[in-house]
């Protein structure tokens, strides 16, 4: 087991909605403040590759977790799928490579649900990763995500390089990210939910048929997983951290409008794509190897991002 409280680590992403969550985890653990090291995007542009050595230069970590992505919901990843696969696929490519050269102790690499095939038997299992296509409208965003798994693979059997490798299904939580242009579905809603509340409005346009179906899982849980990764795996096994509850997006959008209190009609705009039909993750793997499950219940999980969606509003945030 590698004892983090000891190690220099940077933290990709780490001003992030998830990355946030992790660095407090590592704090948890012992690591000191000045030995996590946050890149900046302004600071450092990590699809370049001289910005990752200059990274590497000035941080001189022991481990990555390599959190930072380009990503958003549908309509980010069909608006932007040449830039998503780019910018995903060059980061882990340099990073990876960089990392290989500099012989760090660990390189942590947070995949996503969206690698995927479409039509994934429920529950989703590791092994089944690479039977079929992912859904067409996060594809480019899954496959650049899901290539530096084999780059992973291939660099720990030539270069002996450790890694661990996590596979998070769709997060909440207070701190998420509420931009409309850019969020996921439980920030999204929420924020379409209380918008409509406040302005009295009659209804609330949902995308899709309301159908498909999602699993989600509270940040905090997701940070321990990823942190146990980096102190307990070596190799870059795929290990899905899942909430434990399929719900249909209509359900959950019920759930959401009572937690904002919105009594307005829900109406559906089937012309709008609902993305992968089902997700659902099978989690033993990460109960075996990482001794982890998610603790927060979703209700709960739910009612504290409202709250804090609620403070940051009245805050003028």
């Amino acid at each position: 087991m590698l004892d983090l409280a000891g190690k220099r680590i940077v933290v990709t992403g780490g001003a992030g909605f998830l990355g946030q969550a992790v660095c407090r985890v590592l704090a948890g653990r012992g690591v000191a403040p000045e030995r996590i090291f946050v890149p900046r995007r302004a600071d450092y542009d990590l699809t370049a590759e001289a910005a990752v050595e200059r990274l590497y230069d000035d941080a001189r970590p022991d481990v990555v977790i390599h959190l930072a992505a380009e990503v958003g919901g549908i309509g980010a990843n069909m608006a932007h799928p040449g830039r998503f696969f780019y910018a995903n696929m060059a980061m882990g490519l340099h990073l990876v490579e960089h990392a290989r050269r500099r012989g760090l102790a660990k390189f942590v690499h947070t995949g996503t649900v969206c690698a995927y095939p479409k039509h994934c038997p429920i529950p989703f299992r590791e092994d089944d990763l690479w039977n079929g296509y992912p859904e067409e409208t996060n594809a480019p965003y899954g496959v650049a995500k899901k290539a530096v798994f084999v780059m992973l693979d291939g660099y720990r059997r030539e270069y002996g390089l450790h890694s661990a490798v996590t596979v998070p299904v769709n997060l909440y939580g207070p701190g998420d990210n509420f931009d409309p242009a850019s969020s996921h579905v439980i920030p999204a809603l929420i924020r379409k939910c209380e918008e409509a509340r406040l302005a009295h409005a009659p209804e609330v346009v949902c995308w899709g048929t309301g159908t498909a179906t999602r699993e989600f899982l509270y940040v905090d849980d997701a940070a321990e997983g990823i942190v146990r990764a980096a102190e307990v795996m070596d190799e870059p096994v795929p290990i899905n951290l899942g909430g434990g509850l399929e719900i249909p997006i209509r359900d959950l959008v019920v759930k959401i409008a009572a937690a904002c209190g919105y009594a307005g009609r829900i109406a559906w705009d089937v012309t709008k794509p609902d993305g992968q039909p089902r997700r659902g993750l099978d989690i033993s793997r990460a109960r075996k190897l990482l001794g982890w499950e998610p603790r927060q219940d979703f209700d709960t999980g739910l009612a504290k991002t409202v709250a804090w969606w609620r403070e940051q509003t009245a805050a003028g945030g």
